[in-house]
């Protein structure tokens, strides 16, 4: 883990506001893994003991009828050993946006200071883009009607240069740019997180591991939970599509 250290101590001039790229004496940087079934089963006692993580993201559906097969199995164990967890959904444009939405909320069970839902675009699937983003709004139309938290959105910098930019700009951004410069959006948008690596070594987990940041501090971080709350909507009937 050192060697996270050693890179955050390196690039850290190079973190910060979206005007000029440096850091905010004011922020810090988290730093997080996110993992799936390609990771195969984490001893994640020996991660969270060998490792400093803050946060993880784990991979918990895809498509309408997808689940991830060690979702349960890292869900709970990151519950049992206090690391804040999120859950995300890969997206597939090819299918339905409400369908998938409610496969996601079906699946994961979230408890006060999980992170916001993260919805995954990455693919067209071969579909228009204007299909693409209907659908994927519809997504986070639903599960943000449903849990009353807005959805954060996983993407690279190039789709979301070619497909998303000014279009969901109210969602907080996790950026996947593996290089030594920090994402720089057009339009001046803010990361939130960056996923700045898929070729992490840790111990506890027996393949490569993707790395991110949070660019913010603990405190940032908390805004972009769940907590539950006497304002939550109404759970949605499964039959009716917004």
């Amino acid at each position: 883990m050192r060697l996270i250290h050693l890179f955050i101590c390196l690039m850290a001039p190079l973190w910060g506001s979206k005007n000029t790229g440096s850091l905010d004496a004011n922020v810090t940087v988290l730093q997080g893994i996110d993992v799936s079934h390609y990771q195969q089963e984490i001893a994640w006692e020996t991660v969270v003991e060998k490792n400093d993580l803050q946060f993880a993201f784990v991979k918990a559906t895809e498509g309408s009828d997808f689940s991830d097969s060690l979702f349960c199995r890292n869900w709970s164990k990151l519950r049992a050993l206090g690391l804040r967890r999120g859950a995300y959904h890969f997206f597939r444009p090819y299918g339905c946006g409400f369908e998938q939405a409610l496969h996601f909320l079906q699946t994961v069970e979230l408890e006060a200071g999980d992170l916001a839902p993260v919805l995954d675009l990455e693919t067209t699937d071969g579909v228009p883009t204007e299909v693409m983003l209907e659908e994927a709004r519809i997504w986070l139309q639903t599960v943000e009607r449903s849990l009353n938290v807005r959805p954060i959105i996983y993407t690279n910098q190039n789709f979301y240069e070619k497909y998303l930019a000014g279009v969901f700009d109210n969602h907080p951004l996790w950026i996947a740019r593996y290089s030594e410069q920090a994402p720089k959006l057009s339009g001046g948008m803010d990361w939130r997180f960056w996923q700045y690596s898929n070729e992490g070594c840790l111990d506890g987990i027996p393949q490569k591991v993707d790395l991110n940041v949070f660019s913010g501090t603990p405190q940032m971080l908390d805004r972009l939970c769940w907590f539950p709350s006497e304002s939550l909507s109404t759970p949605l009937d499964a039959k009716a599509a917004p």
